[in-house]
């Protein structure tokens, strides 16, 4: 059975239209016009049980509606869900049992008491037993530093401290699916790695399902092996993060650093065969571009480190957000726009190389 299974997915709403002035503010009064939103369309995954899956999308691409589908929140115009084996909307009281879910700008506990005393009530809501809650609570609270928050108002916490809570009071219940909504948002640098390390720990020790929405494409490389990839309420991706890169990286740039002035020649020379292109920063300094798919770096390397003597190396790739805004402008995740990225890079590279010879 799958953690969560999503069959032909829809959601519409109906959008008040407003009218100008006074006397279109009395006009809708009386005679109100409502326009038609579709906000996912009729899409259809299914996650496994123990999975981390990244669900990614620009502003209004339908990422949050179809959380809040997911969760119970909101009920479907059409198709089926099943979360845990249950129906989120229709079986709400003991499916809630088995979720948790953390809204990156919205919170679960209670402003004006401590933190301590909202984890004591979601243990009522939750109808935990006081056996399971202390060991789980005790764990949460090492694993994620709360020793010295659990007696603070939740409204004198930073949004760092108050995350961390946050992620503790949703999984106070040892949920089995975690959906997280922008968790990390507005978050440093330090918070994010804490937070990406502990879900990462969650997910090998207990096999928690783990569904993350998020805009920060540097969680779903330290968190997922998987994406889903909406545009405009429909999934135009679904696989690997290793295989979008497959299919849409451009290769690899490698930045030499040599501890004399080189000739581009003498590389060319050196890589002749290989489906490399040359060319020079300064006279000490030259790059080489490989494509995807293309020659074999510790290959490349091994004929130049052998022969010139190489002060310093840098090896840079296309990233993920570069990918996914490629995939965004094109509407498409399919492959054939890959080639013309390679093209139009070799071709770059290619004449700077012809450039910087002459």
């Amino acid at each position: 059975m799958f953690a969560i299974e999503v069959n032909d997915l829809r959601k519409e709403f109906k959008i008040q239209k407003t009218r100008e002035g006074l006397k279109g503010a009395v006009r809708d009064l009386f005679n109100r016009e409502y326009s038609q939103v579709t906000a996912v369309k009729d899409i259809s995954f299914q996650i496994n049980k123990g999975e981390i899956c990244g669900y990614i999308g620009e502003n209004g691409a339908g990422k949050s509606t179809t959380i809040k589908m997911l969760t119970g929140i909101l009920v479907p115009t059409s198709g089926s869900i099943k979360v845990n084996g249950y129906i989120p909307y229709k079986e709400r009281e003991a499916f809630v049992k088995g979720i948790g879910v953390v809204f990156g700008q919205r919170s679960q506990l209670w402003w004006d008491i401590g933190v301590i005393e909202s984890f004591q009530l979601l243990k009522k809501v939750y109808r935990v037993s006081e056996a399971d809650f202390k060991p789980r609570l005790s764990e949460l609270v090492e694993r994620l530093q709360l020793a010295d928050l659990l007696n603070r108002p939740v409204r004198k916490l930073s949004l760092g401290q108050r995350m961390r809570c946050e992620l503790a009071a949703s999984l106070l219940h040892n949920p089995q699916i975690v959906f997280l909504d922008e968790p990390t948002i507005g978050l440093d640098i330090v918070v994010k790695t804490e937070i990406r390390e502990f879900l990462k720990s969650m997910n090998q020790r207990y096999e928690t399902t783990i569904l993350l929405t998020t805009h920060d494409l540097q969680d779903i490389e330290a968190l997922c092996s998987r994406v889903i990839m909406l545009d405009d309420g429909r999934i135009i991706y679904d696989g690997g993060l290793a295989e979008l890169k497959e299919k849409w990286g451009k290769g690899k740039d490698i930045i030499m650093r040599f501890a004399e002035a080189v000739q581009l020649d003498r590389l060319r020379e050196l890589t002749q065969g290989m489906d490399v292109h040359w060319s020079a920063d300064d006279e000490g300094t030259a790059r080489v571009w490989i494509p995807q798919n293309g020659a074999n770096v510790s290959d490349v390397l091994s004929r130049v480190v052998g022969v010139m003597n190489i002060e310093d190396i840098k090896i840079t790739e296309t990233n993920t957000d570069d990918i996914v805004r490629e995939i965004y402008k094109s509407g498409s995740a399919e492959v054939k726009s890959k080639p013309a990225l390679q093209d139009d890079s070799a071709q770059a590279a290619e004449e700077k190389g012809v450039n910087s010879h002459a």
